[in-house]
């Protein structure tokens, strides 16, 4: 016997999770805590590097937590605001780490894959707002 139905059934679903994308409040999770790691290291620099950090910890860890509030939203429109001001945070975010490489605080090679997730998330929930607009 190859197996009961409900096995086939765990294995299809193990399958498409598995092919499924990250959600993107795990994307918005995993980019804050590399911002958290990102801001250690910031703080052992100079003055410069210190207060810029905070600016780009404040913007980096508020984006998940505001889609995380916006999963939880009592409505459409709140929805849609919380995943506004999450598009912000990340707008913001991507604005601080180009800076800290354009500034060359930090090396622009070291920086180039987590501005290059900034910019996707950015995208991702540029293409969440207008969809959920839309839907109105």
């Amino acid at each position: 016997m190859r197996g009961t139905t409900e096995e086939k059934y765990k294995m299809q679903n193990a399958e498409f999770k598995i092919k499924q994308p990250p959600r993107i409040q795990d994307r918005a999770f995993d980019f804050a805590c590399r911002i958290v790691q990102l801001h250690r290291t910031l703080l052992r620099t100079g003055p410069t590097a210190r207060r810029l950090a905070n600016q780009l910890l404040d913007a980096g860890t508020s984006v998940g937590a505001n889609l995380e509030e916006a999963e939880a939203g009592q409505s459409k429109p709140d929805f849609i605001s919380k995943c506004r001001i999450a598009l912000k945070e990340a707008r913001e975010s991507l604005y601080w780490l180009r800076l800290f490489a354009g500034t060359e605080i930090v090396k622009p090679d070291q920086l180039a894959p987590i501005i290059q997730e900034a910019r996707e998330i950015v995208a991702i929930l540029t293409t969440i707002v207008r969809n959920a607009t839309k839907s109105r």
